[in-house]
């Protein structure tokens, strides 16, 4: 009887496995004539993608065709318009608000706020002075306040503004 058992279990398990590969099969042919099937068009999307992934990393070149690239690059660097702050308001109160009141409003690092005492020595200083120490950098204030893209024109008036409101 226990071999009787073992045949037939070895024959349904025989066609278990034969209907499985035959499955396996058939879904592999349903999946490629559904991919034979689909637009061979790439998307745009994936395409930029692509190109940007291709680019060299921080502007590594090689050879000729590099070097020209990386020439075109700076040239077009050098001949764009430099960006300027608030869109070259000359508004020294709103220059003042966004820039400067963040460390003159506290007196952080021994900035002078508005107060006439905390001044020193600064207000005997003329006004052009006073515009390039702002312009330059003075002690650990950095130059243009932290804002490289001030015009001169900003930093004068955002000057102009605090002399005109000292206390």
């Amino acid at each position: 009887m226990s071999e009787e058992h073992d045949r037939i279990f070895i024959r349904n398990f025989s066609i278990v496995i034969v209907a499985l590969m035959v499955f396996t099969v058939l879904i592999v042919l349903v999946a490629l004539a559904i991919h034979q099937s689909q637009d061979r068009e790439p998307s745009a999307a994936r395409q930029a993608a692509v190109e940007e992934r291709l680019q060299p990393l921080a502007g590594v070149y090689a050879g000729e065709t590099g070097r020209a690239a990386a020439q075109a690059e700076a040239a077009a660097a050098a001949t764009a318009e430099p960006q300027v702050a608030f869109d070259g308001s000359t508004d020294g109160g709103m220059i003042y608000d966004r820039v400067c009141a963040a460390c003159h409003d506290a007196g952080v690092a021994g900035a002078p706020t508005l107060a006439r005492d905390t001044w020193g020595d600064r207000l005997d200083k003329d006004r052009e002075d006073l515009i390039a120490s702002v312009i330059n950098g003075l002690g650990a204030m950095p130059p243009r306040g932290g804002r490289n893209d001030l015009s001169d024109e900003q930093v004068a008036a955002s000057v102009d503004y605090m002399l005109d409101r000292i206390e």
